[in-house]
């Protein structure tokens, strides 16, 4: 009994573990993107914010993107429960992403869609709630 117990809390630790901050390049390599959450840990059914940097290549700021977010639980088949904006451009390649929400347990994925100097791209996180 001890140990299942054992294996049921360790299962839902690492679920409801997931980053704060990630960086990877965009599919095609045009740009380097690092997702940073302001809630930490990132928690089920909260509001919350990320700040988006983006690079090129060459890791100088991308400052005049346009972003489009997408997303969802591939598993589930449904997207995001709210629908996420850039609503700040931050400077320095940094840009303010405000409502994301993840509404149950489980994995995620969340897509980024940047335009910036004649050049799309994208990018997916995948998060493990």
């Amino acid at each position: 009994m001890r140990f299942i117990i054992f294996i049921l809390l360790s299962i839902f630790t690492v679920a409801t573990q997931a980053e704060t901050k990630a960086s990877k390049s965009t599919d095609a390599g045009h740009f380097i993107v690092t997702y940073e959450s302001k809630a930490k840990p990132i928690k089920i059914n909260q509001m919350h914010s990320w700040v988006i940097a983006i690079q090129d290549a060459d890791k100088k700021a991308i400052s005049d993107a346009i972003v489009n977010i997408d997303g969802g639980m591939p598993e589930h088949d449904h997207g995001l429960p709210t629908q996420p904006l850039i609503t700040k451009n931050l400077g320095e390649g940094k840009y303010l992403l405000e409502g994301m929400k993840f509404h149950m347990h489980g994995y995620w994925v969340v897509t980024l869609s940047i335009e910036a100097a004649d050049k799309t791209d994208q990018v997916t996180f995948p998060l493990n709630l």
